[in-house]
């Protein structure tokens, strides 16, 4: 081949989009400095953050000087190339580059969107829960046909646009707790890089020009199909572009693109236009990773053309172009057919957060294994904000058992409290390291949780030895693998607060409405007009309003409505 690109370094200062302080959690930092560093394998140099390890879940003063060791397991993850899980070992040992491709960034982000980058923010924490140090990258689209409809529609500037909508895709990740990346590139800022590489791959002789566009020709690129597993007899004419007949072969894709009235462009070599779609990851993954990286990955409806197309550009820029692992996430369906934009059948994450929680939204996307489909549904919605309820209730009602006694604490707990917690982490550490199964951990949570209650609530608990010390060691356990999930709060009063909000507003009623029900029906008690005391805790039920009574009074928590809990019990 000829020339290799450069290290790639840009022509003109780059501008990325801001992250706002608010993405990020107190509980497990990110560090946004990148030390450079080479390797004679790769054509461009690799840079990755600094991040501080993590320390261990379960300390020695906790656990009696019997803790479990924070070793960094053996991961297994699923490669769509290979198509079988594989052991994870970094090009770089301790150091993982990782590119994601991001979003078209023209309207509001639905679910699908979530689910991936919820997807790839487990795996994000969790590498670096296991002390890698971990260069994250996830670009922006920010130029491209549906932008530039969309634009034309409002009478706006294409670029300004998506930079709206990249503020408010921002908006959205912090909602749902997704770290942000080490670095967010936008296409409009790259054109020098991927000129650069285009050029390469046409001195290479894997493209052609024709009156100002330029072509990928995948006859010159034998192992085209792959990833995809496709014949190139049997591809169809690419994605976002129209047949077109000057193509060498159908299945050729465009590298660059004439200039059209009204649209943006950059000049080329090859005239005024701007960049195909696939071209833009392979030369923002190169400038910031290299061409031989760990991890990349994305939605299933990626892998072709998009990715096929990525590897067939890159390779034919730089013959060392070598990418581990490709992964790939399942799809989010209603009735079982994909969500998208363009079949009109989708949810706004908006949407959605306006009336659940995000943490109910993002443990609703965690329930299910990441490469598996997942349909979207009330009931599956309902269900995740129960869910998430009883583990911040419970943790909060432990919070406050602590914090309410001052006795000096020993630094050892009872060893089935030991064995509890050691079993749990062991069971966290070795589902998340079966290629992420995430809902083999969140079931995993009933054991802890259930002795936290028991210590709490139960006469044989709450005279236990060292029943202050157990609390404290469940509860940090918990709360450590949390904060790898992505789900733990600013604070447990905090959420329980907005997951109230949230269910009275599913239930179209004001706190005030149920306190005044509570009371009629203190009083139907008091005249023992049962029926009618019944009759009114039904009614709440109906609207996911749940009434609890004790020594001390009624109360009411959310609650999955009566109709829906049917639908959960015949799942």
């Amino acid at each position: 081949m000829g020339t290799l690109l450069k290290c790639y370094k840009p022509l003109f200062p780059l501008r990325f989009i801001p992250i706002p302080n608010s993405v990020r959690t107190s509980r497990l930092p990110t560090h946004h400095s990148h030390a450079i560093f080479s390797n004679s394998k790769v054509c461009g140099g690799r840079c990755f953050s600094s991040v501080k390890q993590s320390q261990p879940l379960i300390d020695e003063k906790n656990s009696g000087g019997e803790g479990v060791e924070n070793r960094r397991a053996e991961l297994w993850l699923y490669n769509t190339m290979s198509r079988q899980k594989e052991v994870f070992k970094p090009k770089v040992d301790g150091r993982v580059g990782m590119y994601v491709c991001g979003v078209t960034a023209y309207d509001l982000s639905h679910i699908g969107h979530a689910r991936v980058y919820v997807s790839f923010d487990v795996l994000y924490r969790y590498l670096r829960h296991l002390e890698y140090e971990v260069n994250y990258v996830r670009n922006f689209t920010d130029v491209d046909d549906k932008i530039i409809a969309r634009a034309n529609e409002l009478g706006e500037d294409p670029i300004n646009l998506s930079r709206r909508y990249c503020q408010e895709f921002h908006v959205d990740m912090t909602y749902l707790h997704c770290l942000p990346p080490s670095v967010e590139p936008c296409v409009s800022d790259h054109m020098p890089q991927i000129i650069d590489m285009i050029k390469q791959i046409i001195d290479n002789d894997c493209a052609y020009r024709v009156e100002g566009d330029v072509y990928f020709s995948v006859d010159k690129f034998p192992e085209y199909g792959r990833l995809s597993g496709r014949k190139v007899e049997d591809n169809r004419a690419g994605e976002r572009v129209a047949v077109d007949s000057r193509k060498k072969n159908p299945a050729d894709f465009a590298l660059w693109k004439a200039a059209k009235k009204g649209e943006p462009f950059w000049d080329s070599p090859w005239g005024p236009g701007r960049p195909g779609w696939h071209i833009e990851c392979s030369a923002m993954s190169a400038a910031y990773l290299g061409y031989s990286f760990d991890i990349h990955g994305g939605g299933m409806d990626l892998v072709f053309p998009h990715h096929e197309n990525e590897i067939a550009q890159s390779c034919a820029a730089c013959k060392q172009s070598n990418i581990s692992y490709w992964i790939h996430n399942g799809f989010v369906t209603i009735d079982s057919e994909k969500m998208s934009k363009s079949l009109g059948n989708f949810f706004t994450i908006r949407q959605v957060i306006d009336i659940y929680h995000p943490l109910a939204l993002r443990l609703f996307l965690i329930g299910t294994h990441y490469r598996s489909p997942i349909n979207y549904s009330d009931v599956q919605l309902e269900s995740a904000s129960d869910r998430v309820f009883y583990i911040y209730q419970t943790l909060h009602d432990c919070q406050n058992a602590m914090d309410q006694d001052d006795m000096t604490k020993k630094d050892s707990v009872p060893p089935h409290i030991l064995d509890c917690i050691n079993k749990f982490y062991n069971d966290f550490l070795t589902s998340m390291s079966d290629d992420l199964h995430t809902p083999v951990v969140l079931a995993a949570l009933s054991d802890p949780l259930k002795t936290i209650n028991d210590l709490l609530h139960t006469r044989k608990g709450k005279k236990q030895e060292l029943r202050l010390e157990s609390l404290a060691a469940l509860e940090k356990v918990i709360r450590d693998v949390l904060t790898i999930l992505g789900l733990m709060p600013a604070s447990y009063s905090e959420a329980l607060l907005q997951l109230r909000e949230k269910a009275l507003k599913r239930s179209k009623l004001t706190e005030d409405q149920i306190l005044q029900k509570i009371e009629e029906r203190t009083m139907a008690r008091k005249n023992k007009e049962y029926e009618k005391s019944d009759a009114i805790r039904k009614d709440l039920a109906a609207v996911g309003i749940a009434l609890m009574d004790s020594p001390d009074g009624t109360t009411w928590r959310p609650a999955i409505p009566l109709a829906l809990q049917e639908q959960v019990a015949a799942t």
